[in-house]
């Protein structure tokens, strides 16, 4: 009796998961404290929508000063900046452009996700800032002990400050430049105060209370995790050459090629479609139908999860049009993985099997053709990342090669397709083979589901 309750709970288990994914993928898990909003899990409403479905933004960066020697070199030291700093803040969908004659960059690029004021010069304020960061003796900015280029890596963080209490800091790892300098300074300081400067402005002014050998240091006043973040991301993308400002005149507000309303015509149509698929499943697999219906349901959530930012691990990802259909091209793709399954597991049942030996071997015999379709895809989506990825991936790196005879920028519309296309065949082998298998195999056990004609057999006589 022990061992068949335990054979019962992981349909009960599985499905749980499946279902707590699915609401906090796409509503998103927050709380409010007091007026400060505490996001736990994102949900579809963090999702960043590329340009072809929102709309965004375009800018032509000119340098700040007339007059001063600006090389080609130069330029293009500020294009690398400027696609660190949209990547940094998970932009995948953007254009940008080095005109050298005029010495200007052109950059196109979506709307944040909770943009409502659809202010554009406000959107690229950003992007053009200077970011020189400087650690000064005192609170002169003139008496500068090292700067951004003494820093290896910056990175946002939560930790307890001096035995005290709990702050927002950017933690700073120096390279070798950086930990002698520092190394020195805060031994000439010590009870004494270092300055850290962004530009002209003051952010922090910390009394240094040991000398400092290990190369590492910290940025306090951060008001939240948000600004420790931006704050990173502009250290590690680097300082720009010259400071840049936008030309008004030439300050664009792009509009989405679908229409305002063309998102809610495709998140419609997108989920009678899914319900219809799902039903026909049902009415042609029976319970395999129903469990293949519950695995679809957690693929997508899955995908959802993996473009809104849901895991920690996962930033978000700005989703095109070319994003959408890859997430329904690996929908289709997980339909097949579970339609050959429930086949095999029919024609299992035509050679005599039981209940248990035919959904044991119909997994089993399934499994060999369902990797190798998955594992093809899979493949066709590391290539589509590499190719048309952002710069800092692993994989756009190996392609960067042969991308740059081509002289091909990148496509965010085409890194949207590989990317959703591969995150929903992972989810696909997850929950199409891993957890249908647990499921089925699982609510099998129940004594009035024992019955072959609900897995693809012949009635019981």
């Amino acid at each position: 009796m022990k061992s068949k309750k335990k054979g019962i709970v992981p349909f009960f288990v599985v499905l749980a998961l499946i279902l707590a994914l699915t609401f906090t993928a796409f509503f998103g898990v927050n709380n409010y404290y007091g007026d400060k909003e505490i996001v736990y899990f994102k949900g579809a409403d963090d999702i960043r929508w590329g340009i072809d479905i929102r709309g965004g933004v375009e800018a032509v960066f000119s340098p700040d000063k007339e007059g001063i020697k600006i090389t080609d070199e130069d330029i293009d030291a500020a294009k690398t900046i400027l696609e660190t700093r949209l990547v940094n803040q998970n932009i995948t969908d953007y254009e940008i452009y080095a005109d050298k004659n005029n010495k200007q960059i052109i950059v196109r690029f979506p709307w944040a996700a909770e943009e409502s004021d659809f202010d554009a010069a406000a959107a690229v304020q950003e992007l053009g800032e200077t970011a020189l960061l400087k650690f000064c003796k005192d609170q002169d900015k003139d008496k500068v002990i090292l700067t951004g280029s003494d820093v290896k890596h910056a990175e946002g963080n939560m930790q307890q400050v001096d035995g005290g209490s709990y702050q927002y800091v950017v933690v700073l790892e120096l390279k070798d430049s950086g930990k002698q300098k520092f190394s020195t300074a805060t031994k000439e300081q010590l009870n004494k105060t270092i300055s850290i400067w962004m530009d002209d402005t003051m952010i922090s002014a910390p009394t240094v209370n040991q000398q400092i050998t290990d190369g590492n240091a910290i940025i306090t006043g951060m008001a939240n995790a948000e600004e420790a973040k931006e704050l990173a991301d502009k250290i590690n993308a680097g300082s720009l050459p010259f400071a840049l400002t936008v030309d008004d005149s030439k300050l664009q507000v792009i509009s989405p090629t679908l229409g305002n309303d063309a998102l809610k015509v495709m998140v419609i149509a997108g989920s009678i479609a899914f319900a219809l698929v799902c039903a026909l499943m049902i009415i042609r697999y029976r319970l395999n139908g129903f469990v293949a219906a519950l695995a679809l349901l957690g693929q997508l959530a899955g995908s959802i999860a993996c473009i809104s930012g849901y895991f920690a691990d996962f930033e978000s990802f700005t989703l095109t049009i070319p994003g959408i259909a890859g997430i329904i091209l690996s929908i289709g793709v997980g339909v097949d993985c579970n339609v050959i399954a429930a086949e095999r597991i029919r024609d299992e049942f035509q050679n005599g099997k039981t209940i248990d030996g035919a959904i044991d071997s119909g997994y089993k015999n399934s499994l060999s053709a369902i990797i190798d379709g998955n594992v093809t895809i899979v493949i066709v989506s590391l290539v589509l990342i590499g190719a048309f990825g952002t710069p800092d991936n692993i994989i756009a790196k190996v392609f960067s090669p042969l991308m740059s005879l081509l002289g091909t920028s990148i496509t965010g519309s085409i890194y949207s397709f590989g990317y959703t296309l591969l995150v929903g065949t992972i989810f696909n082998l997850i929950m199409g083979v891993l957890a249908s298998k647990a499921m089925i195999k699982s609510i099998s056990r129940f004594k009035f589901l024992r019955n072959p004609w609900l897995y693809g057999g012949k009635k019981n006589a």
